[in-house]
């Protein structure tokens, strides 16, 4: 492998376990909805928020790659249905008790566990490479407390599409100013980290932490590592 100048990194279920979190997030939102606006709550559960984000997705398939927006346009809705609308129609999204309940989730969601060996590994890659987070998902790495230890952070939201798509990864290379060979991406995803970083012409290492089978479908991975340690 080529000595790389740039990592790249996946956030969730490479930093930390996404599952719990996103649990844990939409968990506190479905009871700030029940105590602060019941009329809003009323028969939902998370099963059926999630489905009204499906329905979302499918509405704006061009906008599905952002999971702000998704959520967003969901909870506008569930709020229109219960009768929060202006003479002009459904309440505005960015502004009232959208706003404050997108906020409730996003101090839930980034509260995040990461992995024993992700804040040592960080400090060390940081003194010998320049350090990118790329990811599908809308964790604030400020939020998350790890802001200080990375160059930069391309979303799917900014790119205008999520990985394994070219065009996140092309975002990167243009942020970060190098050729796609100088970046090792580092994920859990088979596809979206390791398959798309190599099609974007990028050197790119499976983080495999529970020993999981590499999907056959694929071509494997030129270097597998179940740590971040294991990067040096």
């Amino acid at each position: 492998m080529i000595t790389p100048r740039v990592i790249s990194l996946d956030l969730d279920d490479t930093l930390w376990p996404v599952g719990p979190v996103i649990a844990a997030a939409e968990s506190a939102l479905l009871s700030w909805l029940r105590a602060r606006h019941p009329r809003v709550s009323l028969g939902h559960d998370v099963d059926s928020m999630r489905a009204m984000r499906a329905r979302v997705a499918a509405q704006f398939p061009e906008q599905s790659h952002d999971m702000t927006f998704l959520r967003r346009r969901a909870l506008d809705e569930q709020f229109a249905a219960a009768g929060y609308a202006d003479a002009d129609g459904p309440i505005d999204a960015a502004v009232g008790p959208v706003d404050a309940a997108m906020e409730i989730f996003f101090a839930a969601r980034n509260r995040v566990q990461f992995y024993d060996d992700v804040r040592p590994a960080l400090h060390r890659l940081r003194g010998k490479y320049r350090l990118f987070a790329v990811s599908n998902g809308n964790a604030d790495l400020r939020r998350c407390g790890i802001d200080d230890l990375f160059d930069g952070h391309v979303t799917a939201a900014a790119a205008g599409a999520a990985k394994p798509d070219a065009r996140i990864f092309a975002h990167l290379l243009r942020v970060a100013g190098v050729e796609p060979i100088e970046v090792l991406h580092v994920g859990d995803d088979p596809l979206a980290d390791v398959v798309g970083a190599t099609q974007a012409g990028m050197q790119a290492a499976w983080l495999n932490r529970e020993a999981r089978l590499w999907p056959p479908q694929f071509a494997p991975p030129l270097r597998t590592i179940s740590t971040l340690a294991e990067i040096l």
